[in-house]
């Protein structure tokens, strides 16, 4: 099982808090909405994805649990 970050695009506020606290899996693009690869999250940054994750200011920003195939 893998955890991956997914946007909900309908909440986000383009805040960038997200690319602060993980900047290693996010960007920002001109607009200043996160850019996300669909890759899992390396286990040592789990941490600070869940942060980034509850810090969102619009809760737009989710980790999700992928089985692998």
């Amino acid at each position: 099982m893998n955890e991956r970050i997914d946007i909900d695009w309908t909440g986000c506020e383009a805040h960038g808090l997200c690319a602060e606290l993980l900047p290693e899996h996010i960007e920002l693009d001109e607009w200043g909405y996160p850019l996300v690869a669909n890759v899992p999250l390396p286990p040592h940054t789990l941490k600070r994805a869940r942060r980034a994750a509850s810090d969102c200011p619009a809760l737009a920003l989710k980790l999700r649990v992928v089985r692998d195939t």
